[in-house]
């Protein structure tokens, strides 16, 4: 079933979903503030406009606009103005409007942001006048049209089913895993703790090839042979049921891999944090 989509913001995640869902067959509309980048989407084919319109009687609406990051706090100024820009449309519109946020976002933005602006401006209820999805992306920037139309993972998040059921359909034809939850905050915190968790990757294994060369060690054979031979790395499971700390010989040769790098005097903050959440919670466990 073609569905009528406009995408505001397009940039890198906007781009690569609303040239996805136009290649499965989907009429979409880009929205920029940016006039040049709105002609450049014109001159490849696309319909680009700066104004937000919705026609048809159903349209789904894909809030992809940049969420940086300041003194460690989100700067949601994008998404509130691109909420307002739909809640506008909405009233010139007869149009049930599914409002996708797809922009990685603090949990409860939702809630507390998203569904707020659009509300006080229409004078609609979230789950009867207007639905309200949080959908993150999980696209590399390199290869997001890619990424997008050959999906790992769908993440759909709402507390209307219905809007669950509209988002799946949407993207049952790209194929995938696709997780569900009556929670957006769940969804908005699982894109945040995925790229926590990247991140945290990087920073280990730039910790290990720190002490492999300081020990004169080859530090490619190192990764590639514990990344193989770690559970951690092979059973997605492993360590997953949070609450427990770690003891034995993950504890005990951890502490002693810290003491072997500090011998050489290399920095082990990461480890070292590592051991400092799990004695907190050793300490929480023993009362």
């Amino acid at each position: 079933m073609m569905r009528s989509v406009v995408v505001i913001g397009s940039g890198v995640v906007g781009t690569a979903t609303g040239k996805g869902l136009s290649a499965g067959g989907h009429e979409v509309a880009f929205v920029d503030s940016d006039p040049a980048r709105v002609d450049e989407l014109r001159s490849e084919g696309c319909t680009a406009g700066t104004r937000v319109e919705l026609g048809g009687t159903e349209v789904v609406v894909f809030l992809t606009v940049p969420t940086p990051v300041r003194d460690g706090r989100f700067v949601l100024d994008a998404l509130e103005g691109a909420a307002r820009a739909v809640a506008e449309a909405m009233l010139k519109s007869t149009a049930h409007c599914t409002v996708v946020v797809r922009s990685t976002t603090p949990p409860g933005t939702c809630d507390r942001v998203v569904q707020p602006i659009i509300e006080e401006m229409t004078g609609l209820r979230c789950g009867d006048g207007f639905s309200l999805v949080c959908s993150p992306e999980f696209l590399r920037a390199a290869t997001a049209f890619d990424d997008f139309v050959a999906p790992r993972l769908t993440l759909i998040g709402s507390r209307e089913p219905a809007a669950v059921e509209r988002l799946m359909r949407l993207f049952a034809p790209f194929g995938g895993r696709t997780v569900t939850t009556d929670d957006p905050v769940a969804a908005e915190l699982i894109k945040c703790l995925h790229n926590a968790f990247n991140a945290t990757k990087i920073s280990f294994w730039n910790e290990a090839a720190a002490i492999a060369r300081a020990l004169g060690v080859d530090s490619d054979l190192v990764a590639e042979t514990v990344a193989f031979s770690a559970e951690a790395s092979y059973n997605p499971a492993y360590g997953i049921r949070g609450g427990a700390a770690f003891r034995g010989c993950l504890a005990k040769d951890t502490e002693g891999l810290i003491g072997v790098a500090q011998q050489s005097a290399m920095p082990t903050a990461l480890l070292e944090a590592v051991m400092l959440v799990n004695d907190a919670l050793s300490r929480d466990e023993q009362g």
